[in-house]
């Protein structure tokens, strides 16, 4: 748990680079919560799953590239799915939230792009991560899903900003 304390540490350090961008943007504030959360249980739904498949003896260290497709298809359908929710929620707090009011096409845009990247990128490495931990000789079923989770909430906090800059720049950053 100490060593997580010490990840989420670098979330902080993460959200503190990307200062100037919540300064201009307080709107991109709001959808961090959401961002991570999705991030964080699709990598932490994918390690449990990989690790349990482990072992009961249904996948072994051979199987990871089979895996890892599967993971990138199930990643960018379970993204799309939940970018479009995402989307559609920036739309109605529009409604009800006047600092997302005037620009929220391109803020739903920014969050809706991010899930699909997050969810992705979630998945990949939960799937990934107890086939990397089994090959170093570590139990996958002891650290798989928290270390996911705070791998990804970094993570993802840099793929969120990124997106930002990519869509909102010239306009609103």
């Amino acid at each position: 748990l100490s060593l997580l304390l010490l990840g989420e540490f670098l979330t902080a350090l993460a959200m503190g680079f990307f200062e100037d961008e919540i300064a201009k943007v307080a709107a991109l504030a709001i959808f961090i919560p959401l961002i991570i959360s999705s991030g964080g249980n699709s990598g932490s739904q994918a390690a449990t799953l990989v690790v349990r498949a482990m072992a009961l003896g249904e996948i072994t260290l051979v199987d990871w590239w089979h895996i890892m497709k599967r993971e990138i298809f199930s990643g960018l359908m379970l993204g799309c799915i939940l970018g479009s929710i995402g989307f559609i929620q920036v739309a109605v707090l529009s409604n009800f939230t006047p600092a997302i009011t005037p620009h929220w096409f391109l803020i739903g845009l920014t969050v809706g792009v991010t899930l699909i990247g997050i969810v992705l990128w979630g998945t990949l490495t939960g799937s990934m991560l107890p086939f990397i931990l089994k090959k170093l000789g570590a139990d996958p079923a002891t650290s798989s899903a928290p270390l996911v989770a705070t791998m990804v909430d970094v993570t993802g906090l840099i793929i969120y900003f990124s997106v930002a800059i990519l869509i909102l720049g010239g306009t609103l950053l």
